[in-house]
């Protein structure tokens, strides 16, 4: 499996999933600094990921 780490469609459309925190908004629309928010940035991806199965889910 390979990864595009400069793939940000993933990004925008978790954006209009649902309500997220002004912290988490940031990461997700500017670049992470840190540890800590590469941390929360992979949470975040792992998050989306969920949401998109359901919703795969739902609409079969």
């Amino acid at each position: 499996m390979s990864t595009k780490w400069d793939d940000k469609s993933w990004k925008k459309e978790f954006l209009e999933m649902k309500f997220h925190s002004h912290a988490d908004v940031k990461l997700l629309t500017k670049c992470v600094k840190g540890l800590i928010g590469a941390w929360r940035l992979g949470v975040l991806k792992e998050e989306y990921n969920r949401l998109k199965k359901i919703q795969e889910q739902q609409q079969q």
